[in-house]
């Protein structure tokens, strides 16, 4: 299946949208800050750090857009 024409455009989200971000990064730095707790320093956190980041970057695509990477209304 091809990607949607816009899936590497910007989309300015929504104020709702925006809101979901929002309570997202919340969650998400609620969560880093436990993990970073928990491990000891090293490359096993380093990447469990990056790759919440990526994870959080990619919530943000979800959340304004459709699976097609059309704008979700």
């Amino acid at each position: 299946m091809p990607l949607h024409p816009e899936t590497f455009e910007y989309l300015k989200p929504t104020e709702n949208q925006m809101h979901d971000m929002l309570h997202a990064r919340e969650a998400a730095s609620a969560y880093a800050a436990v993990l970073h707790q928990l491990m000891p320093e090293g490359p096993d956190k380093t990447y469990v750090m990056r790759k919440l980041r990526e994870i959080g970057m990619w919530v943000n695509v979800a959340i304004t857009r459709d699976a097609d990477g059309s704008p979700r209304a």
